[in-house]
């Protein structure tokens, strides 16, 4: 296993730890960028100037075959995802996954986009009282499918994120029978 892949899984709950700490704000910039950093940090990436750790992309890049936002667009486009999306007054599942897919179209990072959107996503789950998923790697393909036909076909997308919420709920039930779950959703 490399050295990097040990340093992110530690970083990796130092983040779920500042996921916690900030659950009471609003998402924001500021937090996006520092899931980033703290993911980050330390990685041989860490030293890379381009890479730009906690800070947006500044070389352009893909995700698959899905035309991501330019660097100079990336500040902007983040922006306007977060002002339409906090100026919602009630947040569904739905508009989690499609801020989500939105998020990851933009890939505002050089890298890590994907693990720093399921850390937003999984957050905002927690703020907004939805029961959170994982997208474990037997769902790893379907989750791809759907943000690749996203903007044609929404329901392969909620469907996987549907099922995954299903495998989380089943882990509360054997871990913590005494909790329930009264919500679908």
């Amino acid at each position: 296993m490399p050295v990097d892949d040990i340093i992110e899984t530690s970083n990796h709950f130092r983040a779920f730890d500042y996921l916690l700490d900030t659950i009471g704000e609003d998402l924001s910039k500021k937090i996006i960028k520092t899931f980033h950093k703290i993911l980050k940090e330390g990685t041989s990436d860490s030293h890379k100037a381009y890479f730009n750790v906690g800070g947006w992309k500044k070389i352009p890049n893909e995700v698959g075959d899905i035309k991501t936002s330019l660097p100079e667009n990336v500040d902007k486009d983040i922006s306007n995802l977060l002002d339409d999306y906090l100026a919602k007054s009630a947040i569904t599942f739905n508009d989690l996954i499609a801020f989500h897919e939105h998020f990851e179209r933009i890939h505002p990072f050089q890298d890590r986009n994907g693990r720093v959107g399921r850390l937003i996503l999984f957050r905002e789950c927690l703020k907004h009282d939805i029961v959170p998923f994982v997208i474990d790697n037997d769902k790893k393909l379907f989750y791809y499918r759907g943000l690749r036909e996203f903007l044609t076909q929404p329901g392969y997308l909620i469907d996987t994120c549907l099922a995954a919420q299903d495998v989380y709920k089943e882990w509360v039930k054997y871990f913590y029978p005494e909790i329930g779950l009264l919500r679908n959703t």
